[in-house]
């Protein structure tokens, strides 16, 4: 079968021919892969920043935001049928039964760092046409949910995030009498930092759950972006124009920050401005870059004198996957021509290397399976299969 693969030895990202993978277990699920979608995570792997294959291997597979089909069971399965649309887990439990999180099926807290990550750490991803796996990491999804489900992986991201900011704040009084028609968050400002992917399903979830947002981004306030934010009844600021302290001024208190965007700088900055009781989430990992200057005092003063939570938050437990689902069904009867626009381009196996190492573009981008090429995005119809190199 076809794969799309790194080989940090050789410095190289191909598309190579893997042996197909087969079911060995009775509780093993096997699924063609329908479409996968492209993140930071994965131009940063094929830019060799980080990304293990597996052991005693020399590529890794990649791709970790999945939507598959399921083909064949093993004789203990029970969760799916075959037919079923599903997603796919990423991240798989250490082996250390003194690990206080894997064990009880929370492997997205490990203790020991010894756990594997499917396309990212010493296990094979999804980019390819076929996919084994066991059944407790295999989610189904309704089959109204198939032009969209690749979304998943990513809103766990913001599922996650959310659910830790209940039960962060119960600490204090923070949940307000709710009035008829409104979610628990409905008198609580949110700051979305970034318009990526993930910031905008963010902004999404944290509408759903009836807060005030705002999403402050790079991009100007007539890009594509900023034209989502305000379909889904965000705000819209643009941070290249209006510093913080602009923003403060037209957003008010700011109850939690929602960071998206692996920049510290301006990270930090936001932090300087968070408001009596916040709560800053970080979901983006920054690279090495040169160093930052930044007021420690200021935030070390405002996280002690106005009851500040500062809190990171990676991969998802099976939990926040249904969740998401549950989710993507609420932005699909609130927002089908929003949700549908953040999948900006699809495309064939063969534009792996302009999608992976060129620029940016769009907002979502997915490599699909089932499709003929007339079906995907006009424009890479023609890109032809090449190793590539960084």
């Amino acid at each position: 079968m076809k794969a799309i693969a790194v080989s940090p030895a050789t410095r190289t990202i191909e598309l190579i021919d893997h042996e197909p993978p087969r079911i060995t277990a009775p509780t093993q699920v096997k699924l063609r892969m329908l479409e996968v979608g492209i993140c930071g995570t994965d131009r940063e792997i094929s830019a060799f920043k980080y990304g293990t294959p597996p052991p005693g291997e020399r590529e890794l597979v990649i791709g970790h935001e999945s939507l598959g089909q399921v083909i064949e069971i093993g004789s203990g399965v029970s969760r799916v049928a075959v037919g079923d649309l599903a997603v796919l887990m990423v991240r798989r439990p250490c082996p250390h039964p003194t690990c206080l999180a894997c064990p009880h099926g929370r492997q997205d807290f490990c203790y020991t760092g010894d756990f594997t990550e499917r396309g990212i750490k010493e296990a094979h991803g999804f980019m390819t046409e076929f996919v084994v796996d066991d059944q407790a990491y295999v989610c189904p999804i309704p089959a109204d949910l198939r032009d969209v489900g690749v979304l998943v992986e990513p809103l766990t991201i913001a599922e996650k995030a959310i659910a830790q900011l209940w039960q962060v704040q119960q600490r204090l009084p923070w949940v307000c009498p709710v009035a008829p028609g409104e979610r628990p968050g409905y008198c609580h400002q949110a700051v979305v930092l970034g318009a990526g992917p993930v910031g905008l399903l963010g902004a999404m979830a944290l509408i759903a759950n009836g807060f005030r947002v705002s999403v402050y981004s790079l991009e100007s306030t007539t890009s594509p972006k900023a034209e989502f934010a305000r379909a889904i009844g965000a705000a819209y600021v643009c941070s290249a124009t209006e510093s913080v302290e602009r923003l403060v001024e037209q957003v008010g208190n700011i109850d939690v920050v929602y960071e998206a965007t692996g920049a510290s700088k301006i990270s930090f900055q936001l932090m300087e401005v968070l408001g009596t009781n916040g709560v800053f989430i970080f979901t983006g990992v920054p690279g090495r870059k040169a160093p930052i200057e930044l007021d420690a005092d200021l935030i070390m003063r405002n996280l002690v004198l106005k009851n500040q939570v500062v809190y990171g938050t990676v991969n998802a437990g099976r939990a926040m996957y249904e969740a998401a689902i549950e989710d993507l069904r609420v932005f699909m009867s609130r927002w089908p021509t929003a949700v549908r626009s953040l999948l900006t381009g699809r495309y064939p196996l063969t534009a792996y290397a302009e999608l992976l190492l060129g620029e940016l573009r769009g907002i979502k981008n997915t490599i699909v399976f089932d499709r003929e090429p007339s079906q995907l995005s006009p424009h890479t119809q023609q890109r032809q299969s090449r190793p590539a190199t960084t």
